[in-house]
């Protein structure tokens, strides 16, 4: 089986494990968490990282000290994975989910700045914090949020876990990478990501105190000192240091991994062309990262079809997740269109993506995917 997205441990992973284990310190606490997390926010451009034991806790935290909470508004992307959503739940706060747009899967930025201003005009409730989604390792349009921010004073989390290294070439953020734009970013090491650390995540922020409330907070809130006094509900959040020694040999490796993942774009834009899929999203204004390369089926075309009919080649592929508004945690949330999102949903299909995919495992899923669709009596 050709897999979807499988880690690529092919650096100092092993070297530095045995200096974790030599060293002592297991735990949270040790030399290869802070470096990591040292390494890691000169790697995004931040100026501060905080090493989470996943990227829903990142997401957790930087939502709280965002200012979400009980009776506060958090706007969501309608289209992604649960997580994003779960966390805001954690906080208490309510939920506005807002559509996709077309060229990148991403949130509609446009649409929730119109929503927002119309609504001040109103004098009606408004989002309290914005959770961008950069889907699938591509950035979103930031320049409606920036505009909300300097307009209204809103704070923008900024959920990375899938775009690490994905950047903008245009606008008021080119040059940027994905998690350095709003007030805390968060990124994931699950397994599947570009680089893992078997399970984790990352806070960046660019304000040392907000790192300083992360730190505090992933570590159940305890005061300095040596008795154990909190001075809030806190969290066991941290990652710990045989994870951070995985996800140092990792970062090592990360442009490596990203031009993996370009070139596997590359090669599937060409693969694909003539057939009834549109290829994955890319703009001129932005450097996506294609974390997992994922196409647009025919409109006849039976999702779940060609999931079944893929793996009986031998490939793993998947759908798009379904949005959220269909999800049932999430079914009554307030929300600004949906259209676009269940489009994308009905039609869109990941492929294997991994950063050791080889040229032939490449060809044999574009093979794959051709008789998928003779298969489903779709034209070429």
């Amino acid at each position: 089986m050709i897999p979807l997205a499988e880690p690529v441990l092919d650096g100092n992973e092993r070297e530095y494990l045995l200096e974790c284990l030599e060293s002592g310190y297991l735990s949270s606490v040790g030399p290869l968490v802070e470096r990591f997390e040292r390494e890691f926010a000169r790697a995004v451009g931040s100026a501060h990282a905080v090493a989470c034991g996943s990227g829903t806790a990142a997401l957790h935290v930087a939502l709280r000290l965002a200012g979400a909470g009980p009776g506060k508004l958090v706007a969501v992307s309608d289209l992604t994975f649960i997580a994003s959503a779960n966390a805001v739940t954690y906080t208490g706060a309510d939920i506005l989910l807002v559509d996709s747009e077309s060229a990148t899967w991403n949130m509609n930025t446009q649409l929730l700045y119109e929503e927002v201003v119309r609504r001040a005009k109103r004098g009606e409730r408004i989002p309290d914090v914005i959770e961008i989604v950069h889907v699938l390792g591509h950035p979103a349009q930031m320049e409606p949020l920036l505009a909300l921010r300097e307009e209204f004073g809103i704070p923008i989390v900024e959920d990375a876990a899938e775009s690490l290294g994905a950047s903008w070439l245009e606008g008021p953020l080119a040059g940027r990478q994905v998690g350095s734009a709003g007030e805390f970013g968060c990124f994931s090491f699950n397994g599947n990501k570009i680089i893992t650390t078997g399970g984790g995540g990352m806070i960046t922020t660019d304000d040392a105190d907000r790192a300083a409330a992360a730190r505090h907070l992933t570590t159940q809130a305890k005061l300095p000192g040596p008795g154990y006094r909190h001075d809030a509900v806190g969290y066991n959040y941290r990652l710990n240091s045989l994870a951070a020694a995985v996800g140092l040999a990792q970062l090592e490796r990360l442009s490596n991994r990203v031009a993996a993942k370009r070139a596997i774009a590359a090669r599937y834009d060409k693969l694909l062309t003539g057939l009834p899929v549109s290829p994955a999203p890319s703009t001129t204004w932005a450097r996506p990262t294609y974390w997992l390369y994922s196409v647009l089926l025919d409109e006849q075309a039976d999702g779940d079809h060609f999931v079944e009919s893929l793996s009986g080649r031998e490939v793993q592929a998947r759908r798009v997740w379904p949005p959220l508004h269909v999800q049932a945690p999430y079914v009554g949330c307030a929300r600004l269109g949906g259209d676009v999102a269940d489009h994308i949903y009905r039609r869109g299909l990941s492929l294997p993506s991994s950063a050791g995919l080889s040229l032939s495992q490449q060809q044999l899923t574009a093979d794959a995917l051709v008789a998928s669709i003779s298969d489903a009596g779709l034209k070429r």
